[in-house]
């Protein structure tokens, strides 16, 4: 399976950082020293993606200009001599024309946000990545999906990343039912947004990472709002499924979802004792409060 484009929903509010997102994208919330959208950026570097397609909304020109040349920067490093900056700033640094931006000029949910991808996606398949949601492995969780699709040769299907989580949660999820394994890919035997717990097919949740066959996008057109008034893409997704495979992977590795506070923390912590010159110094802090 050959992804190539891979698509980030970056429009949205951010209405439970508030204030800190009134005038910052919450994408630009910094895990450790980087900011959630470069953390997936680079897991989709990882995974092949050539080219960045980002959906966004007003007051998020601050994301372009993250993914932009500093020169003034630049500059200023380079007369101080700051060559560990630098070599970082030129690490970080997308190759000129492999980013694309675009505007969802309209709240209306995810499976609006992909759609209005269509254009820069065109006819071919492509990688959704939710900003707010870190996977923490090596090899990355889209690598992993796309890894288990070429092993099982299921280069025509889509695929959904899932995860478990409490039986006493799954009414805050999308989660799916489990069909006929096939390799590390299983079928899916149905998707259910936000299900009572006595209606939940499983406990495993769809966790923010999808690869969608460009057909999606004729279903996202015509697709009538459901649940909150906005667009859903599991919605559409069940469309989908009535003609073309669709398949679940449950990763390894651990997601974590910075759209909460709490995940959003925890995702501090757990990457910032991956680093040999943080992890001592939290370790001594965090002892303080047990």
């Amino acid at each position: 399976m050959k992804i190539r484009k891979a698509v980030f929903p970056v429009a949205g509010l951010g209405t439970r950082f508030l204030p800190a997102t009134k005038a910052m994208p919450k994408e630009m919330l910094t895990v450790v020293d980087r900011p959630l959208i470069q953390h997936v950026v680079d897991e989709a570097l990882e995974a092949g993606i050539e080219h960045l397609v980002f959906v966004t909304g007003r007051n998020k020109g601050v994301i372009e200009d993250h993914f932009d040349r500093p020169y003034e920067l630049e500059d200023t490093l380079k007369e101080r001599a700051k060559t560990k900056e630098m070599e970082l700033l030129e690490r970080d640094q997308p190759e000129a024309g492999s980013t694309s931006f675009t505007r969802q000029q309209q709240p209306l949910g995810l499976g609006h946000a992909v759609w209005c991808a269509r254009e820069i996606v065109g006819n071919e398949p492509f990688a959704v990545l939710l900003p707010d949601v870190l996977v923490k492995h090596k090899p990355s969780g889209l690598k992993q999906m796309i890894d288990a699709a070429n092993a099982v040769g299921a280069e025509k299907a889509n695929i959904v990343a899932v995860e478990e989580v409490p039986m006493e949660s799954v009414h805050m999820y999308g989660v799916v039912g489990v069909g006929q394994q096939r390799g590390d890919l299983f079928e899916l035997a149905g998707m259910v947004e936000k299900p009572k717990r006595e209606q939940a097919p499983s406990n495993l949740s769809i966790t923010g990472r999808y690869i969608l066959q460009p057909e999606i996008f004729k279903i996202l057109e015509t697709q009538e709002r459901g649940a909150g008034g906005e667009i859903q893409l599991t919605d559409a997704m069940l469309g989908l499924a009535r003609t073309q495979p669709f398949y679940g992977f449950k990763f390894k590795g651990k997601s974590y979802d910075c759209g909460s506070k709490s995940g959003f923390l925890a995702a501090n912590i757990a990457y910032a004792m991956d680093r040999d010159d943080l992890r001592e110094g939290l370790r001594e802090e965090m002892r303080k409060y047990f």
